[in-house]
């Protein structure tokens, strides 16, 4: 089943490739025996079905679990049950590209507020006048 991300973004099954690993910690004899966890590798840059700038954006976002490759490698051992791991990492990976997918804001740039002109203003005057205060009166 695809993995759809955005109504514009759908990722098909032929491009994510899951590999199942032996989970670390608690879960007794289980932990041995059964693969539950879940390796689950994105190929990002060779990707046609993302843009340009949905790979670039993807890039930042993803950090360090994206490989100099622009590979993305997403491991899930939350739970014990392996298909709840699969469903997470597919999750987290359709998050991952959500983020990247949507642009950001443009920044507006604001001006200095009238008022904190003047008010800057105000105190270099005040602050000038206590100056002139200390000097020593002309002699005439």
């Amino acid at each position: 089943m695809p993995l759809q991300v955005t109504p514009s973004v759908t990722i098909p099954d032929s491009e994510l490739h899951e590999t199942f690993i032996r989970a670390s910690g608690p879960g007794g004899q289980n932990v041995n025996k059964v693969a539950s966890a879940v390796q689950l590798k994105f190929d990002a840059a060779n990707s046609p079905s993302l843009s340009a700038a949905v790979k670039a954006r993807l890039r930042a976002v993803a950090g360090r679990r994206m490989t100099r490759d622009g590979v993305i490698i997403i491991e899930a051992k939350r739970f014990r049950d392996q298909e709840k791991n699969r469903a997470d990492a597919r999750a987290r990976l359709a998050a991952l590209i959500e983020r990247a997918a949507r642009p950001p804001k443009p920044r507006r740039r604001t001006g200095v507020p009238r008022a904190q002109k003047r008010k800057r203003v105000e105190n270099k005057k005040k602050r000038g006048e206590l100056k002139a205060k200390r000097r020593r009166p002309p002699i005439d």
